[in-house]
């Protein structure tokens, strides 16, 4: 069985970090990462390891908290297209691992970024790696657009979030996608609507010497079973739980659900390892060593089911 590997690391915000452990997962087992490719979040963790520092760049992620994550949003008050100007994230990852040139890396590296006015996918193999990485990253009226000669980038993930027919492969190796937008359903909340347990609270006025009228207590059972039934309808009206922005949101995971689906089918991996799209929020960051342990796990539990199939 070959050990040679080219690795896709998709997008994902958050979720990304489990990039690191689904990496630290090969290696253990004796993996080699030959060649890599990203885009958005995965991006970030591809170049990093490229560069050779992914371990410095986990201690850091692992470091990150909500306090440090607003330091580095410099928000854009000047910009009719975007909340944040996305330059000090970028001089703290520098901070990390110095930029270098993408034909420079250690590895073959190759970063998507997708182009807003041409809507084609841009491929990153040399030039600036945070260059690179910062157009990746690039979310839609969060980050604001890199505009690099006549192309306007934005995040990679917009047009493929796993981009595996970009990376370069060599003869016998084995083609692995981390997919960190499974598909996955909307979550809804598990609590049913709190409901009057009327017979509970007569009976507690009764225990505590309260004697209610029998013809007061028939007008408050009706009136509790109208507020219980009307609660009911209330939490089965799923166009209450849907909001404005929660709707462009879901319509957000949706299309990048459906692009995964169809790189998978366009290049199949030998290996698919998926962490379902709302295990975490885009941006739960403060949970680092959580999101990167189910990355190790995830990965695991794909190449065991791998090698399984091999050996048979």
């Amino acid at each position: 069985m070959g050990k040679n590997v080219a690795l896709v690391l998709g997008s994902g915000g958050a979720r990304g970090l489990a990039h690191i452990g689904a990496i630290e997962a090969l290696e253990e087992r004796g993996y080699t990462i030959s060649s890599i490719a990203g885009c958005s979040m995965g991006s970030i963790i591809a170049g990093m390891y490229a560069a050779g520092q992914l371990k410095e760049a986990k201690e850091w992620f692992l470091k990150v908290d909500m306090q440090l994550i607003w330091r580095m949003m410099d928000i854009n008050l000047l910009s009719v297209n975007s909340l944040v100007k996305g330059k000090r994230i970028i001089e703290e990852l520098q901070k990390v691992v110095p930029d270098r040139p993408i034909e420079n890396l250690n590895i073959p590296c190759t970063i998507v970024a997708s182009d807003l006015l041409s809507t084609e996918e841009v491929v990153f193999r040399s030039g600036s790696l945070f260059e690179a990485v910062r157009a990746s990253i690039s979310i839609p009226l969060f980050f604001q657009p890199v505009q690099l000669g006549h192309r306007l980038l934005i995040d990679g993930g917009i047009l493929n979030p796993l981009p595996l027919h970009t990376i370069e492969r060599k003869e016998g190796d084995i083609l692995i996608a981390m997919d960190i937008s499974g598909k996955d359903a909307m979550p809804q909340s598990d609590e049913g609507p709190e409901l009057i347990d009327v017979e509970t609270r007569l009976a507690d006025l009764v225990a505590r010497g309260i004697n209610v009228p029998k013809g007061l207590e028939n007008q408050i059972r009706q009136v509790t079973k109208r507020i219980n039934k009307a609660r009911i309808e209330k939490a089965n009206d799923l166009q209450r739980k849907v909001s404005f922005i929660s709707m462009l949101d879901r319509m957000s995971d949706m299309q990048i659900q459906q692009n995964t689906l169809m790189a998978l089918q366009l290049t199949p991996p030998d290996v698919h390892a998926v962490m379902r799209q709302y295990a975490y929020n885009t941006f739960d960051f403060d949970k680092a060593e959580e999101i990167i342990a189910d990355g190790y796990r995830i990965m695991n539990e794909a190449l065991d089911k791998y090698e399984l199939k091999v050996e048979s």
